[in-house]
């Protein structure tokens, strides 16, 4: 590569190091070796990347074209999840200590919050005055996310957004124990769901949002009509998880 994005040892093989480049592709060295052990390149750049601290054979990339992609390294020539609801290139990524989340902070100027095998996020951070994110992480403890942005600022962020900060009493702790076992009972009730999915964002985050779901409904639409059209087996319908891959290399 012409130039290097990120660099991360893993968390457990200490000879292992992950890296991003200039040329899109993303890299797998051994330290005690002087070539690569697998590179794989994709279709956009990779601003990021950051290993899952409790399973050590994941990585996390974040992309230019809005989306994180979650890698098996064990089977590293396609992704084992796509994680969207960025409208513009994410700039990085960081791991919770426990593995369960991830935190991105993107040119958008949103913090977002993924769980490690979902494909939304399920809490997103802004203000008027942030500009574009170009890191986040999170603290050794798990309970905040720092974002540093473009306006020179360092921002706190809490990783639970309705969790209280001060000792809670008995009586408080029991009630925000109920409400959780609550959610979680009635989770899959279409109503319960759409609550706890619906978060505020800005209104141009909204409306790029919206218009990039439809230019990507019009683009399945095509590819579906193009292969109906099309003499049988003359074009083959390439999974979404294939599409941002070029190819890989041992």
């Amino acid at each position: 590569a012409d130039s290097i994005t990120s660099t991360r040892f893993n968390p457990a093989e200490r000879n292992l190091i992950g890296s991003t480049g200039s040329d899109r592709s993303i890299t797998l060295y051994d330290s005690r070796a002087s070539t690569p052990l697998r590179k794989l390149v994709m279709n956009m750049r990779n601003n990021a990347l950051a290993w899952n601290p409790m399973e050590p054979f994941n990585l996390v990339t974040a992309n230019e074209d809005h989306n994180c992609y979650s890698f098996d390294i064990r089977k590293f020539s396609r992704p084992v999840h796509i994680h969207k609801d960025h409208v513009s290139a994410v700039m990085d990524v960081s791991f919770s200590p426990t593995g369960m989340e991830f935190a991105t902070g993107s040119y958008d100027r949103t913090v977002r919050l993924f769980k490690h095998n979902e494909p939304r996020s399920y809490n997103v951070y802004h203000t008027k005055r942030m500009q574009r994110i170009f890191c986040a992480r999170f603290t050794a403890d798990a309970k905040f996310v720092l974002s540093g942005s473009d306006d020179t600022n360092i921002r706190i962020w809490k990783a639970k957004a309705n969790q209280n900060l001060g000792q809670a009493m008995p009586r408080q702790q029991a009630n925000a124990d109920y409400s959780e076992k609550l959610l979680q009972r009635y989770k899959h009730a279409k109503e319960i769901r759409r609550i706890v999915r619906h978060r505020h964002v800005p209104t141009a985050i909204l409306k790029a949002s919206l218009k990039k779901r439809e230019m990507d409904a019009a683009e399945q639409l095509k590819e579906d009509r193009r292969i109906k059209h099309a003499k049988e087996g003359a074009i083959k319908k390439v999974p979404a998880r294939d599409k941002p891959i070029v190819k890989e290399m041992e």
